[in-house]
């Protein structure tokens, strides 16, 4: 018998049921997924069957066939991963290096290609220096282990990491093996507190945030935060992995948007957002980059990326020569949030290409991703654990590559769920 009312629990329900092994506890989880699935609820590894783009062929669950559907899940912002120039650069660098490197960076797997990246990376941001991850997931987590530790011989001397609370997950299991405190997003007065507190009790202190945050879409108050950051001896990291190419006068994120780049300590990323590739990097001083890459083992101890990052480099190169597909996103963007808005639907504090539609309830959240897929739009609900628990909501991802008509056709899609659920604000009133 399951243990979890289904109609209201989350994935975040099945981590650890109490008295139950992890055999037992999968098999309960098994019972919750085909219990989404017989209300068609379960639109999570739906299997895609054309490339990424602003639509895409769907086989939907129970069906044999495929269905096109407006694709509002991909963080391929600027549709460079279909760009004919980065398609180019990758077929060109295959062709003359293969599919692989072979190795990891310290015994053979550093190709000039993976020196080249660091390099480019680091220059975009006006820096020196960079050490590439095979995932923007392992930029985070491998780097925080990496650098914070428990003093076994002087605990009370150990490092710590603060964090908003709204950081990436990535984050969270970096910090696993260290001290961390949260403070309230974004709250300013929350991170002095814990930055007092933690003043003169341990050997390193982070303070960790996102650029742009991946569930709100919202921004850091950077400059607050370098200056509380620094003020108290601190060291400041930043994940900038949705802002890159998307925000900033030349799309140089979130640090450019604050002019910060000489003083944020260390800038994390991946190249698999608006770059349509894959991979993550970390940009440093020269002492830290050379400390990651012989002391990471997460970077050590794998095998580097294939020659296929060479499109990497063509994509950083047309995010300066090729501005038109910034500013249509930020079209879009606005064109889609105003749209919502006038709606009445609570995207929160967005300013980027992700765009929230809060509903609040788990089980009106899954429904509207229903009716959402059922009329053509591919949406991802989101919900605890990734969000708070009342706070559940449709995420969407806006591309360059949309037109006006398939963002009026999502805006319709919302007013007809609307209709059903009343998710909007113009029902609370």
């Amino acid at each position: 018998m399951p243990t979890i009312e289904f109609a209201t629990a989350s994935f975040k329900s099945f981590e650890s049921i109490a008295g139950q092994n992890v055999y037992t506890t999968a098999m309960d989880f098994q019972e919750y997924l085909n219990f989404l699935e017989a209300n068609g609820h379960l639109n999570y590894r739906l299997e895609s069957h054309s490339p990424v783009g602003p639509e895409m062929d769907l086989k939907l669950p129970g069906d044999t066939h495929t269905t096109r559907c407006i694709c509002l899940v991909s963080n391929d912002y600027l549709g460079f991963s279909q760009h004919p120039k980065v398609k180019d650069a990758v077929i060109e660098s295959v062709q003359k290096y293969g599919t692989g490197s072979g190795a990891s960076p310290a015994i053979g797997g550093h190709f000039n290609y993976h020196q080249q990246l660091e390099n480019k990376i680091a220059q975009f941001y006006k820096r020196q220096n960079a050490i590439l991850y095979t995932t923007g997931y392992t930029a985070n987590s491998a780097t925080l282990q990496c650098l914070l530790h428990e003093d076994q011989e002087n605990p009370s001397k150990n490092d710590l990491a603060i964090l908003d609370k709204d950081v990436h997950a990535s984050v969270y299991e970096g910090c696993l093996s260290t001290n961390k405190k949260s403070f309230m997003h974004n709250n300013m007065e929350h991170l002095e507190i814990a930055l007092k507190n933690a003043q003169h009790k341990y050997r390193t202190r982070f303070v960790i945030i996102d650029g742009v945050y991946s569930q709100d879409g919202d921004i850091a108050k950077l400059d607050e935060i370098i200056d509380l950051t620094h003020r108290y001896g601190a060291y400041l990291v930043v994940d900038d992995a949705h802002g890159i190419g998307v925000v900033g006068d030349t799309g140089r994120g979130v640090i450019e948007m604050f002019d910060a780049f000489d003083k944020v300590d260390i800038i994390t990323g991946t190249f698999s957002k608006a770059l349509g590739n894959i991979g993550g990097y970390v940009i440093a001083s020269p002492e830290i980059i050379n400390y990651l890459k012989f002391q990471s083992r997460q970077h050590l101890f794998s095998t580097t990326a294939t020659p296929a990052v060479m499109g990497i480099m063509k994509a950083i190169d047309l995010i300066d020569e090729e501005p038109v597909w910034r500013h249509k996103l930020w079209e879009n963007i606005k064109y889609l949030k105003r749209g919502l808005v006038e709606s009445g639907f609570d995207v929160g504090t967005t300013a980027s290409a992700v765009i929230p539609v809060k509903v609040g309830n788990i089980h009106k959240t899954l429904e509207a991703g229903r009716l959402l897929l059922k009329a053509g739009i591919y949406t991802n609900p989101i919900m605890y654990p990734a969000v708070a628990e009342k706070n559940a909501r449709i995420r969407m991802n806006v591309m360059a590559t949309h037109t006006k008509v398939h963002l009026d056709k999502v805006l319709k899609a919302f007013h007809e769920v609307d209709q059903v659920l009343k998710i909007s604000n113009k029902h609370s009133q």
